[in-house]
């Protein structure tokens, strides 16, 4: 989380609170201070708490594109979500509740709960559940992949969407859409993202804060990790 240390004609100012999501090209996530353009960033608002503020960008806009701009949601469809007790997947259940869509979660027996919570109206467990007894759907953002994608794009009815993360689909629905898409940076998502938080619209899954020097066992690849990992830079 950043405050901004210079301005143009960016609607940003000196001292300003700030947060976003820096050019995929542009190292820095972990550095104390990181070059930044301007466009990438948004306000923070002060009643917002810096980790909270870290734990929106890539979970929210993910959540927000894979949702409306390219999966275009729309108020009634159905959608599974999958690792629906993630830091994407409690964003996605939220965004898509509020747009008046029926939230499928799905996960492991432990989710339940917090999948849930978060405003699941059903649960499927992936190891004991059979995912095709979801029936037909209109939308299913895919952050899992491998299996769980293939069977996915087969849940998909005529006119449906499939939208990836992980990858190009391997198996695309039949009558309908398969996209894979990559998350950008969006100053005006950013700013309707964080304004659903401070309305108590929309609530964040943060699971672990921890420093810099513990920064390496935090997010070890080989652990599961429960909900958005946050490294504060300094005390």
């Amino acid at each position: 989380m950043v405050t901004a240390l210079g301005y143009g004609t960016t609607g940003l100012s000196i001292g300003q609170r700030v947060f976003g999501l820096a050019d995929w090209y542009r190292d820095g996530t972990l550095a104390e201070y990181v070059a930044i353009e301007a466009r990438n960033l948004a306000p923070l608002p002060g009643n917002v708490d810096f980790a909270v503020g870290a734990s929106l960008p890539i979970s929210g806009l993910t959540a927000w594109q894979g949702l409306f701009q390219h999966g275009r949601l729309q108020a009634g469809q159905s959608v599974p979500v999958h690792g629906a007790a993630g830091a994407v997947g409690t964003m996605v259940t939220q965004l898509a509740r509020e747009a008046g869509a029926y939230v499928i979660g799905t996960g492991r027996a432990a989710d339940r709960q917090k999948t849930l919570e978060f405003g699941a109206q059903e649960f499927v467990d992936l190891d004991n559940d059979a995912l095709e007894d979801v029936g037909g759907v209109d939308l299913v953002l895919d952050v899992i992949g491998g299996d769980i994608g293939k069977r996915s794009a087969r849940l998909i009815r005529a006119g449906g969407t499939l939208v990836s993360v992980v990858g190009p689909p391997e198996t695309r629905p039949a009558g309908g859409l398969a996209i894979e898409f990559v998350v950008e940076a969006d100053r005006a998502q950013l700013g309707e993202i964080v304004q659903r938080v401070r309305d108590g619209r929309l609530r964040t899954n943060i699971g672990n804060v921890s420093t810099v020097d513990e920064a390496v066992a935090a997010l070890n690849p080989t652990e599961r990790r429960r909900g958005k990992t946050i490294i504060r830079v300094r005390p």
